[in-house]
């Protein structure tokens, strides 16, 4: 397949885990890529990637935030997208009235609004030129409450329902959803958000004030 014939696939949170797992297969499959995370891993993913061929371009961005989003579609800069694989997200361990709410409000802007707002972006041009694929990182933890994981449960719930939601309007249109529904996966996920039912708790990372995030982390 020539380059001007490779399609272009879309993923975020594709440094480490499921989210690289997911390029990977985009690659093998000859998919010119664009990925996405706020961590200097990215570049190593990205470098491993361009072995299998094709283009692998690169945003390091806060997904959390409009600048990060906005950041991540200037990047697509108007080329048809036929696969978004939207698996950026983050968990956060800890008793909800015991947890700094900037943090659990992080949670929710990189797990709900980020993908919700890629969706929308890239969706309307899936939609307009009549074929796409999207998949989406929802979780079985979206069919359950989670005890010192309530805000995450709940995001994957919110995502598992758009998912069936966001199909059914897109049904004539050639635009595919999916959601992915993985249950306990060994991924850097866990030590990232410290995932304990232990009420000590996880340790305390820095998040940028609401006023401060200008699209620099994920």
């Amino acid at each position: 397949m020539s380059d001007s014939q490779r399609k272009l696939a879309v993923v975020t949170g594709a440094s480490t885990g499921i989210g690289l797992e997911l390029a990977r297969e985009c690659a093998k499959n000859n998919f010119d890529l664009i990925i996405a995370a706020n961590e200097a891993e990215i570049e190593g993913a990205a470098e491993e990637l361009r072995r299998n061929g094709g283009t692998v371009d690169v945003v390091q961005a806060d997904l959390a935030t409009i600048g990060g989003i906005d950041m991540l579609y200037g990047k697509i800069n108007g080329r048809p997208v036929a696969a978004l694989l939207a698996n950026a997200g983050r968990g956060l361990g800890k008793g909800f009235l015991d947890q700094d709410f900037d943090e659990a409000r992080y949670v929710v802007d990189t797990n709900v609004t980020g993908t919700i707002y890629l969706i929308h972006k890239v969706g309307r041009g899936m939609r307009a030129q009549g074929e796409g694929r999207i998949l989406i990182t929802g979780s079985i933890a979206g069919f359950m409450p989670g005890s010192y994981q309530a805000v995450y449960n709940g995001t994957k719930a919110f995502l598992d329902s758009f998912s069936y939601a966001l199909r059914e309007e897109l049904k004539d249109t050639g635009v595919t959803v999916t959601c992915l529904m993985p249950g306990a996966t060994e991924t850097e996920f866990f030590r990232r958000a410290t995932c304990s039912t232990r009420k000590s708790g996880p340790t305390k990372r820095t998040i940028p004030p609401m006023s401060q995030r200008t699209g620099s982390r994920q």
